[in-house]
């Protein structure tokens, strides 16, 4: 079966948790993406920053964006899938947690990111399809 690694889009940039909100949305305009995953000092996943986060929780708020770190962004544990795990496990993982994007470790290592498009070309439309109505659903 299809495996994380065979699907998911390679060379993920982290935002160090350190580093500004205001950072991290200059290099999501640079890599043309909506999430970024943050990586504490010791390299290890510590979240994901979405722009909506930017939005919602810094701009909405009426704070800095240039005083906010990203770190402070990282709720709980991050929501990921392992390299060789297989499409299913994405599947079931996306689904139950409802994301649109599962970063890819291979042991404690970022390697990628499984977005809801690479699913949407990698598997048949039918589970495409049923995926995206169980993150879609309130």
């Amino acid at each position: 079966m299809t495996t994380a690694r065979e699907i998911m889009t390679e060379g993920a940039e982290c935002i160090g948790e350190q580093e500004s909100v205001l950072d991290a949305a200059k290099k999501m305009t640079e890599l043309d993406v909506g999430a970024l995953p943050i990586c504490g000092s010791d390299d290890r996943l510590k979240g994901v920053l979405t722009d909506r986060d930017i939005v919602v929780k810094v701009l909405g708020a009426g704070k800095d964006p240039q005083q906010v770190k990203a770190g402070t962004l990282a709720q709980g544990e991050a929501v990921t899938i392992g390299a060789d795990d297989d499409a299913s496990e994405i599947l079931r993982t996306m689904g139950a947690h409802q994301v649109r994007r599962l970063p890819v470790i291979d042991g404690h290592r970022l390697v990628g990111i499984v977005a809801l498009a690479d699913v949407a070309r990698a598997l048949p439309d039918a589970k495409a399809g049923d995926l995206l109505e169980a993150i879609s659903t309130d």
